[in-house]
């Protein structure tokens, strides 16, 4: 070993001890705030906003933002656990997107809780079995995720942040190849999100729906001629081969999650805030319904319909708007259509998904 090579490896030594030193620095100041805080929540989503666009904001590199983030997360993730281990359910079984959602927003010193559905996700925080949820509610190429609209409407629960998970579906396999496949299991919007791809290499093989990737992953590997559609956690849960990655039709492929919880988040400085709005069966009520946010100047993000269960042709409108629903422009561009409206439901606010 050159001089010159030791000289830099015991830098990078002495510079590990020092980051050593300051992460549990901060730990400890961190559970002093657990103690002040005195039975409040220990997750607090507007705060870890603040501190995670603070510190890519002020990255100079050469660790890209991306990277920042992840290792921040994952020291707010161990520091929350010496305060309480978080239990936070999502849709399993283990190796779904879901599952990887979950990771992405709470670190790994999160005790996940995989189930069967969307419905027993806001069943396991509603009943206090899981401290907070994570459920997917649209993707880019295949949109809404309805089941999680029509729960939103009947909950008690509080939207407290979202994620954006780029979603890489990968076809999965025993086999280190493509000849032999007959059947391909995944969730049904993962084969609508690579159909293309389905068509020009495996036409010939059916497509079999199941209820998660996760799923087609544990089936795959019990089928010498089964490939799966799934995530690469998948892959290493259930021991298979990426056989094709990043199989998906649209390379921007995004699916968006919301989480769930019994508290409400603060204003972070960079919010969104999702309305449910029940509008009446007359001309003009969607114009009335939207025309206040356009003239106060609050942006809408979204605009989604459903029917609502009161009555024939009646809807219920999903809108996010910008801004925290404490902000006066937003509070005042709120109360305006509810004078339009049959009913309207705040479902929370949260911080904007870095």
């Amino acid at each position: 070993m050159s001089a010159e090579l030791k000289q830099l490896r015991d830098r990078i030594d002495a510079l590990d001890d020092r980051v050593l030193e300051l992460i549990n620095e901060r730990a400890r100041l961190a559970q002093t705030i657990g103690h002040l805080k005195n039975n409040g929540p220990i997750y607090r989503p507007e705060r870890e906003a603040q501190v995670l666009r603070r510190l890519t904001g002020a990255n100079a590199g050469p660790l890209p933002n991306s990277a920042v983030e992840l290792l921040f997360r994952e020291v707010m993730s161990a520091c929350r656990a010496l305060e309480q281990p978080l239990t936070v359910a999502y849709l399993g079984p283990e190796g779904t997107f879901s599952e990887a959602a979950t990771v992405k927003q709470f670190g790994q010193s999160t005790q996940g809780m995989p189930v069967a559905s969307i419905d027993e996700v806001f069943q396991a925080v509603d009943h206090g079995m899981a401290h907070y949820g994570v459920v997917p509610v649209e993707n880019s190429t295949e949109g809404a995720i309805n089941r999680t609209l029509d729960l939103l409407l009947s909950t008690p629960l509080n939207i407290c942040g979202e994620v954006m998970l780029r979603v890489r579906q990968n076809l999965l396999r025993r086999e280190g190849a493509l000849e032999g496949i007959r059947v391909v299991y995944s969730h049904a919007q993962s084969l609508a999100q690579c159909h293309g791809w389905l068509n020009q290499h495996l036409p010939g093989a059916e497509r079999i729906s199941v209820a998660s990737n996760a799923e087609a992953a544990r089936l795959a590997a019990g089928q010498a001629d089964a490939a799966a559609i799934a995530g690469e956690i998948a892959a290493q849960h259930y021991d298979l081969r990426v056989v094709a990655p990043e199989i998906e039709d649209d390379a921007s492929n995004t699916t968006r999650f919301l989480v769930l919880g019994k508290d409400e988040a603060a204003p972070s400085g960079k919010d969104k805030t999702s309305l449910a709005v029940y509008a009446r069966n007359k001309p003009g009520s969607l114009m009335a319904l939207i025309e206040p946010f356009a003239r106060l100047g609050v942006g809408l993000s979204k605009l989604e319909s459903r029917p609502a269960r009161s009555g024939t042709w009646e809807y219920v409108f999903f809108i996010d708007l910008e801004g925290h629903h404490r902000d006066a422009k937003v509070a005042e561009a709120m109360h305006q259509p509810a004078e339009h409206a049959l009913s309207l439901k705040l479902l929370g606010s949260y911080p904007v998904a870095l």
